[in-house]
């Protein structure tokens, strides 16, 4: 009897414990992720100032760091002064074309009196030639005049541009964080030379991670952009639930990584989901893993 009765105490204990594993089985299983962001260098020199440690917290748009910019200045000088010689010479060519159409503007007028007098009889054929080859002469220098200041308009335009991409240069010489986050690694110091696209350091924010994790085709009609979840981690003492939001579901399927394991048995194809959970209280821990409940 007392068998028995042990018998079925095991049985009923099973079936109670059976059906709360079933009951606490995650939907999705993941891992948060790196989502850093690596700010490399885009002018070339030496770094006369830098201010990054590891764990620093940086605000958006906040300057970190100066590459020399000496050179790039001295050269913007040079340009400028080119541009005053350049400006000197097109006040000097649009001087030069107000005189000639000035001078052109009386002989078109002596030109047409000395026509009409021709045809009254009062002026000669060598009158009227001579105007009209002045008026000739006068339009052509008119016309290589406006050669000349065309050719100076585009001197003055390529040197604008060679300011503008200098100004750029010396902009690009100034690192300004892009994001609002914390220091993750940095990979240079303080007067070491850096080229473009040199990784000077790595910014995340913490404050919101990104778990990425993995669910069934069965499961995708179960879930949504924008859909909250619950999120749950191991903890001190037991584990920690946060909320969580879906803000990118794949339209490919991939193999399954050998770390995750989903709801169901462990299929071959699965599709990937991203999920951002607030870490205010810096619990979270990229690389950690986690279980999400959609329900």
């Amino acid at each position: 009897m007392k068998t028995i009765i042990k018998t079925a105490v095991v049985i009923l204990s099973i079936g109670i414990f059976g059906s709360c594993k079933d009951e606490n089985i995650a939907d999705a299983y993941g891992n948060f992720e790196d989502d850093a962001v690596i700010v490399s260098a885009e002018n070339a020199g030496k770094l006369v100032h830098y201010n990054i440690e590891e764990g620093m917290k940086l605000e958006k748009g906040k300057t970190v760091g100066v590459i020399d910019t000496t050179q790039l200045y001295l050269k913007k000088q040079v340009l400028l002064a080119g541009m005053k010689t350049i400006d000197s010479k097109a006040k000097s060519v649009e001087s030069q074309k107000s005189v000639l159409q000035q001078q052109l503007d009386i002989l078109l007028i002596n030109q047409k009196r000395i026509e009409k007098m021709y045809e009254d009889g009062a002026a000669t054929q060598k009158e009227l030639d001579d105007i009209n080859g002045e008026v000739k002469v006068t339009k052509q220098k008119i016309h290589n005049i406006n050669i000349q200041r065309n050719s100076v308009l585009a001197e003055k335009q390529s040197l604008m541009a060679q300011i503008k991409q200098t100004n750029d240069l010396i902009e690009k010489s100034i690192v300004k964080n892009p994001i609002n986050g914390t220091v993750l690694i940095n990979f240079v110091k303080e007067a070491e030379f850096v080229a473009p696209g040199k990784p000077l350091y790595s910014v995340q924010d913490v404050d919101n991670l990104t778990l990425r994790a993995y669910v069934s085709e069965t499961q995708l009609t179960s879930i949504k952009i924008g859909q909250k979840v619950k999120v749950e981690v191991d903890a001190l003492k037991g584990t920690k639930t946060l909320d969580g939001t879906i803000y990118w579901v794949s339209s490919n399927a991939e193999f399954t990584p050998k770390q995750i394991q989903t709801k169901e048995e462990r299929r071959n194809l699965v599709y990937a989901i991203k999920i951002r959970v607030n870490n205010a209280n810096g619990i979270l821990k990229i690389g950690m893993p986690a279980n999400v409940y959609f329900k």
